[in-house]
Formats: structure tokens, C-alpha cells, sequence
């Protein structure tokens, strides 16, 4: 069985997803975007093994901590798609910017392009390429679960900014679309930030893309 709580970490209050086969107590972290040692805690309180870190993209708030734990607990990095290698890269000048602890470096082990399937346990994952507010931005789905990780494509009542280097509004609004909207209403979406939502309700709601849902 599938199992999911979500930490919010570091000031931006970002979603990071701690994942796990119930059976098998194997895990993977998505988007471990700061607080290392609040993640570590977590995890052992669970009693779980993370097998890897999942990125959707490369920025602060979601890549944080990702370079500590996986040298920490000798584990991949899997994804986001290499176009947000530039957003990687500067990982410590824009820690250093807003003020935040400087993160270890992060080395990705497999670039996504969006198609790929992913394990954990008997549970498969979807990769979905959903560019726009990065151009390297990927999303996660479970269709057994119904549940898709958005990060920061879509948020209940809301869409990402795009005003970041090659961030694409236009491009972003096409990802939605094609990758989230073509999923069943029901499919619920725990995004980079804020609260679950589903589908459906994006559809009838969602003022930046509702009207274009049909």
C-alpha cells in the first residue's frame, strides 16, 4: 500500500513528500526542499529506507536539502529534466541571496525527459515533462492512487510564476493541459506548495486556467 505525509520545510513552507510502500518500508523523498535534519527525523520516526531523491525542478525551495541526504544516505537523484541544470547550479549563489543556510551541491544520477516509468515498491510512477515554470520541470503520477505531484506547475487555485529565468507563461498553460487535465477529474495533486486539490475542481475553478479547460 502506498503511504504519503507531507513535511513542509524552510520559510517557504514548501511540500516535501515522504513516499513509501507500506510492505516493503522502502521510501523516496519528493522535492526535499530544506531542513536535512527535519527529513532525517522524520524518516526514522517512520522506520523507513529512503531508495532515492525525486526532483520535479531545480529551485531552492525544493532541491534544499536534497544534496545533503543523498550523500548522507548514499542514495540517486532522480530527476528533474536536464534543462534545469542551470537552476541547480546556482543552488548556493541564491541560498546565499535570500539568506538561507548554503545546501551542498546537488549531483542528478538520472535526468528525466517526461515518459519514464519509476518503482518503489510494487507502485509505479508516471513522469510527466510539464515545462513552463522552469524549463526543466517535471511531475510524478500514480494512476493506481490516482495522485499526481504537481510542484510548482499547478496549485489549487492558482498556477506557478513564470517571471524566473526561462520561466514561459505561455508554455506553462500548454503543460497544464496536456499533462494535468488529461488526467481523471478525481486524480488529486499535491503540489510544491499550500493545499491538495483535485482535478476537477481546477477545472470548474481555477481562475488562470478554468475557462480553457474545455
Amino acid at each position: 500500500m502506498l503511504q504519503v505525509k507531507i513535511v513542509p520545510v524552510t520559510a517557504f513552507q514548501q511540500n516535501c513528500s515522504i513516499v513509501w510502500d507500506s510492505e516493503s518500508k522502502e521510501a523516496v523523498l519528493i522535492d526535499a526542499g530544506g531542513e536535512p535534519e527535519k527529513l532525517q527525523a522524520e524518516v526514522e520516526a517512520l522506520g523507513l529506507t529512503v531508495k532515492a531523491l525525486w526532483l520535479t525542478h531545480g529551485h531552492l525551495d525544493h532541491a534544499g536539502a536534497v544534496g545533503t541526504l543523498s550523500r548522507i544516505w548514499n542514495i540517486p537523484v532522480i530527476g528533474p529534466h536536464k534543462e534545469d541544470q542551470f537552476w541547480l547550479d546556482m543552488l548556493q549563489e541564491v541560498s546565499e541571496r535570500y539568506g538561507f543556510p548554503i545546501p551542498e551541491k546537488v549531483q542528478v544520477t538520472q535526468w528525466l525527459e517526461g515518459g519514464e516509468t519509476l518503482h518503489l515498491g510494487e507502485q509505479s510512477f508516471e513522469v510527466r515533462f510539464a515545462p513552463g515554470h522552469t524549463p526543466g520541470h517535471v511531475m510524478f503520477y500514480n494512476a493506481d492512487y490516482g495522485l499526481l505531484w504537481t510542484g510548482d506547475v499547478l496549485f489549487k487555485g492558482s498556477i506557478g510564476r513564470t517571471d524566473f529565468p526561462r520561466g514561459n507563461h505561455q508554455q506553462l498553460i500548454d503543460s497544464i493541459q496536456r499533462e494535468c487535465f488529461s488526467l481523471p477529474d478525481e486524480t488529486q495533486f499535491i503540489s510544491g506548495h499550500g493545499p491538495l486539490s483535485t482535478i476537477g475542481f481546477e477545472k470548474q475553478h481555477n481562475p488562470f486556467v478554468a475557462s480553457k479547460a474545455g
